[in-house]
């Protein structure tokens, strides 16, 4: 049974275990029951016409037994009757008895009851046959003086559509409505009048909305709407008229209604460029935004704000209002939170910038004291890396963010550590004038970091820019603190040895004495801890490191002790301080080496990290200029190096947006006139006018601007054979979140096909919205069914189904031919989109779903293979062009991309050329797919498999 079909059992509560009852059965119920029994039996023959079933017997019998009875249900029942009935003999003549059925119809709209008048209304809306409605013209021209305003705005609707069908019925309608209008109170019945003259007279609507202008914001807001759509229309055919309706768009901007200033700001905006005007629309948005609780609304109206932004001119209006934007921050969802921040940054400027700053400030402050919001930490990133971007596109105010963000060097969240980090890194490479600031306050917090990965860096940091015989010795003192008592190993044992039973304590006086392991007597004050040894929380940080087993640190710390044992060499000339700093250093790496080696630490230590520290022993012992230059100069190229090389992909992507915004038209390029065109130029500029017309509507369509014609071919999936008795075909449209399938149905007999029907399910996360409608194919004749389809996610998606039929004058059973599947590809879903580098690593550790994919293609270059992939993927290749030049024989990149239900794709792709097999053997290699949703990368892997085995000629 078809889902429509259950929809009208559900609605007219029938069993759905009962068999269809026959015609004889029914006709005695509808003539003999009673009200409930011909209730139930009314019900029945509505199920069964919807089923294609005939029952000529029976309209005769509702006319003369069931029609007169003024029984609600039996009244609503009956409309949906007469809607569904045929009304005409086979050769389009109107039924004899349909006549005594229009007597009814008036009798209803006469009705005393207001609701049997509006549906009768609005029942009429559907009616298609001219003799049916004309003798009840006088009734429904009378429904319009009805005392309520139910009868009244069905009644406005019901004449609308009686002229738009059949306007010799009612030819004044026009000048009828807009009498109506003039003198009517409800906002219900104004506005479907006023919808009317919109369509259907467009001028006499303009004459009433001139009379009332001034007034505009005293209607109520679904008339408001109208208006709206009234101006934009207008202003749209005749630009001239602009001036006339401008202010009433002003006025509609201050609406108590949230969806009149929203159409209204967005009508605006189109109808003028003015500075003053994009501001009055950009902060009515800016309104919406804080004051609607939806976060959808947010998100929908902050896109309206990121569009305006796009339009150079008036970007520039927008930088007036980055303040007033900020304010959204108060909105505690977090995607809502990263666009606002997110365009915050793209309108920031330098008269702007310092208020920016001092409003970030206060939230990194506000978010050190939240902590019971699940998106506090994520929140509290998004500031750090907005306050970082801010920094390096305005250097002044590096000074006055660096000090705040510090802090967080010894937060709990250690990826917001991480982004701190990261910051505090470029700025003292980019910024000579700060780097006595940074390493001040990088000592301040150097204590308190408890993250061994923040510990690393932050090593690092201080061992490459400390260039002061204070700030070493400074390095040198918070090392030792950090480290403890040395050496560790016999510091650790004595501290096993000396630790002290429970019982043996006495708790007595300011001062107790306490009984060694030896039998001697020791003496603790009460001031301080009573506890006999150091828990492990107690620990010195780095200490803590070691002894958990992370070595990698002590690898970092060696380094950096080598770096500022060599620069303080350089700078003091004294031999025994010198001496005395190298065999400092040197006794601390020894240390570590000795506790590496040990059984304290929870792991060993690793043979990488024992060559390392070893290593640094060794240039320590020696001091030469070379390892001096290597340690000290070498490492701050490298650095730099890489932020010039991140800076100038920065500024590549930049470029690249900028391009897209402005279209470059030069001085010489001819101006080209439709009215002149060629009729063969004509088409050709009438198909790209209309794909820029559905540019908006996803990637589907800009693709297609290429050769449209050919892939609207590409996109045709024959679902019949070229023999079958019907022959299908359908075109798949893409559009966002929607499936649109028109399928064409061919009739390849000489029989007239009734009640074809196209039956259409779905596997995957996908849903047909509605059953197509039957129809009824003439020899050799062919029509269109258009079937949509809705979209949960990024899965493989599979439509099949069947097309049923009944011919004419044969008593057989219905016949049925079955089609063939149709394949939904997720690449209409896949965009490339970009991530960091380290929300790509954390992206990689959490999602849970993995698809390895064995490289298996005909392809010999690697470079080439890649490029396959990403065409074949539509993923963005995350890996820098330049660590990927260059040949050595194997290749490893990371790809990303997003789809538009918000679902993340990660892939990486490790392939090599085996060069032992000849200069002709393919590129082999795996992918490794990770996903969020277990669809996501199955379907993932899916395309690369069929896609991969393709050459790229």
């Amino acid at each position: 049974m078809t889902a429509a079909e259950n929809v009208c059992y559900t609605l007219i509560n029938v069993p759905m275990d009962s068999e269809p009852p026959s015609e004889i059965s029914l006709k005695n119920d509808l003539e003999k029951g009673d009200v409930k029994l011909k209730t139930e039996a009314l019900k029945k023959v509505i199920i069964m016409i919807l089923n294609g079933e005939k029952l000529p017997g029976l309209l005769m019998t509702i006319i003369r037994f069931v029609l007169p009875l003024q029984d609600h249900t039996i009244k609503k029942l009956l409309l949906v009757f007469w809607e569904i009935v045929p009304k005409t003999t086979p050769d389009g003549r109107l039924l004899q008895e349909m006549i005594l059925v229009c007597d009814a119809y008036r009798k209803d709209l006469q009705h005393p009851n207001e609701f049997i008048r509006g549906s009768t209304l609005r029942f009429l809306c559907k009616l298609k046959e001219a003799e049916l409605l004309e003798p009840l013209m006088p009734a429904i021209r009378a429904c319009l003086e009805h005392r309520h305003s139910y009868v009244r705005r069905n009644a406005v609707l019901a004449i609308y559509t009686i002229y738009r069908n059949f306007e010799h019925l009612i030819p004044d309608a026009p000048e009828l409505i807009h009498d109506f209008l003039v003198n009517e109170k409800d906002a219900s019945c104004k506005r479907n009048a006023f919808m009317m003259l919109i369509h259907a007279d467009q001028d006499r609507a303009l004459d009433y909305l001139s009379t009332c202008i001034d007034q505009v914001q005293t209607f109520g807001d679904i008339l408001q709407l109208v208006i709206v759509e009234l101006i934009y229309k207008v202003c749209h055919a005749n630009p001239s008229e602009r001036a006339r309706f401008i202010r009433c768009i002003y006025n509609l901007l201050q609406s108590s209604s949230p969806a009149v200033k929203y159409e209204a700001a967005g009508t605006l905006v189109t109808l003028s460029s003015a500075p003053t005007a994009i501001k009055a629309a950009a902060q009515c948005y800016i309104d919406l935004i804080i004051k609607e609780s939806d976060n959808n609304v947010k998100l929908i109206v902050l896109d309206r704000l990121i569009e305006l932004k796009e339009h150079p001119s008036h970007e520039r209006v927008l930088q007036d209002l980055v303040m007033d934007i900020l304010r959204v921050l108060s909105t505690p969802d977090l995607e809502v939170r990263k666009k606002t921040l997110q365009l915050s940054l793209e309108l920031v400027s330098s008269r702007n910038v310092e208020e920016l700053v001092i409003v970030l400030k206060k939230e990194v402050i506000k978010t050190n004291n939240v902590t019971e919001h699940e998106d506090t930490d994520k929140y509290r990133q998004l500031l750090v890396r907005t306050l970082h971007s801010c920094s390096v596109r305005f250097p002044d105010m590096a000074a006055n963010v660096i000090p705040v963000l510090m802090e967080f060097l010894s937060d709990n969240n250690e990826a917001a550590a991480a982004d701190v980090l990261e910051f505090v890194r470029e700025a003292i490479q980019r910024f000579d004038n700060l780097r006595p600031l940074i390493v001040e306050k990088m000592l301040e917090v150097f204590h308190a970091i408890k993250s061994v990965k923040i510990y690393r860096g932050a090593l690092w940091i201080l061992g490459e820019y400390c260039s002061t015989k204070e700030d070493i010795q400074s390095v040198m003192t918070e090392v030792r603190r950090s480290l403890g008592e040395i050496p560790i190993v016999e510091s650790e044992i004595k501290k096993e040895a000396g630790e002290l039973k429970p019982e043996e304590e006495v708790p007595v006086g300011p001062a107790q004495k306490l009984v060694t392991e030896m039998g001697t007597y020791a003496t603790q004050s009460a001031l301080s801890s009573s506890r006999p040894a150091k828990k492990e929380e107690d620990r010195p940080p780095l200490r803590g490191f070691l002894l958990d087993g992370d070595f990698f640190v002590a690898a970092s710390l060696a380094t950096t002790l080598t770096k500022i044992a060599l620069r303080y060499v350089s700078l003091v000339q004294e031999k025994k301080k010198q001496n005395s700093f190298i065999a400092e250093a040197m006794l601390l790496m020894a240390t570590i080496l000795h506790l590496g080696k040990s059984s304290l630490p929870k792991k060993p230590i690793t043979d990488d990290d024992v060559d390392r520290i070893s290593l640094c022993l060794k240039v320590l012992s020696e001091c030469s200029p070379l390892m001096n230059d290597i340690f000290n100069k070498e490492c701050r190229q490298s650095l730099s190096h890489m932020l010039s090389a991140k800076l100038e992909e920065e500024k590549l992507s930049q470029k690249k947006e900028s391009e897209k915004r402005n279209v470059t038209v030069q001085p010489d390029d001819p101006i080209s006139f439709m009215q002149l065109t060629a009729k063969n130029e004509m088409s050709s500029k009438e198909d790209q006018f209309q794909l820029s017309l559905l540019a908006a509507m996803g990637n589907t369509q800009r693709k297609e601007a290429a050769d449209p014609l050919a892939s609207k071919l590409n996109k045709v999936t024959q679902l019949t054979g070229f023999s079958d008795p019907v022959y299908a075909e359908a075109y798949v449209h893409v559009n966002q979140y929607d499936i649109v399938l028109d399928v064409l149905v061919v009739n390849q007999t000489s029989d007239t096909l009734q009640n074809c029907t196209l039956e259409l399910a779905t596997l995957g996360d996908l849903k047909l919205v509605e059953k197509p409608s039957p129809l009824t194919l003439a020899p050799h004749d062919f029509a269109n069914i258009k079937a949509n389809v809705k979209v949960a996610s990024t899965e493989n998606g599979i439509i099949f189904g069947n097309i049923v039929y009944d011919v004419s004058g044969a008593a057989s059973d219905r016949n049925c031919v079955v089609l063939s599947d149709i394949h939904i590809d997720i690449m209409d879903y896949i965009q490339p989109a970009s991530c960091t580098d380290a929300e790509f690593r954390q992206m990689w550790a959490e999602f849970e779903w993995e698809n390895k994919v064995t490289v298996n293609t005909n392809i010999i270059d690697l470079n080439e293979y890649l490029q396959h992939i990403l065409k074949s993927t539509n993923m963005k290749c995350l890996t820098p062009e330049k660590a990927l030049s260059g040949y050595c024989g194997f290749m490893a990149a990371n790809l990303y991309a997003r789809s538009i239900f918000g679902e993340d794709a990660l892939a990486n792709v490790s392939i090599e050329k085996p060069i032992h097999l000849g200069p002709e053997a393919p590129v082999t290699g795996h992918i490794r797919i990770r996903a969020k949703s277990q669809g996501m990368a199955l379907s993932l892997g899916d395309k690369i498999n069929l896609s991969q085995k393709k050459t790229s000629l």
